[in-house]
């Protein structure tokens, strides 16, 4: 089994796990499906890796951004924070008196507009590095479910190198 690097709190393996692989799959869903069928049928989950290997980095674009988007999610946000600034701003009185700081209108006008602004100078300062908005992912062409050795034989026969659930 894998090291544990006992610096990173969520316990994810430092290095390749050592064991044997006792299926392959080309879909990481269908390696997941395998994991599942073993745990439900009382394997122990923490034993179980799945090791893609031959990985890329796959960037899909998603948008072209223009200055139009910019300001209009800039503006939706600022209209979040204009409600929230009012929320705790807007109620409450002016030195004593029963008029509030400003008005629910006020503060999403003004936090629309603030939030534009924003939105649209950070645009402009970083204008010639990109002009799209993209995902990206690290795909495999295989992925193994590996289990320590001394494990293997307590895989079920049905399960082994993919085969179905008896």
């Amino acid at each position: 089994m894998a090291k544990i690097n006992p610096m990173n709190p969520r316990g994810v393996a430092s290095q390749l796990p050592n064991g044997t692989p006792v299926a392959e799959f080309n879909i990481y869903t269908d390696a997941v499906s395998y994991v599942e069928r073993l745990i439900r049928g009382d394997f122990p989950a923490t034993a179980i890796a799945i090791v893609g290997s031959d990985l890329s980095t796959v960037e899909r674009v998603k948008a072209k951004i223009s200055y139009g988007k910019i300001a209009l999610n800039g503006a939706m946000t600022g209209l979040w924070l204009g409600l929230f600034m009012f929320l705790i701003f807007g109620t409450t009185d002016n030195a004593g008196t029963s008029t509030p700081v400003f008005t629910l209108s006020t503060a999403l006008l003004v936090g629309a507009g603030f939030g534009m602004l924003w939105q649209v100078i950070r645009f402009s300062l970083s204008k010639g590095k990109r002009g799209f908005s993209s995902g990206s992912l690290v795909v495999a062409k295989k992925y193994e479910v590996v289990i320590p050795s001394e494990l293997t034989p307590s895989v079920p026969e049905a399960l082994v190198k993919g085969g179905e659930e008896a």
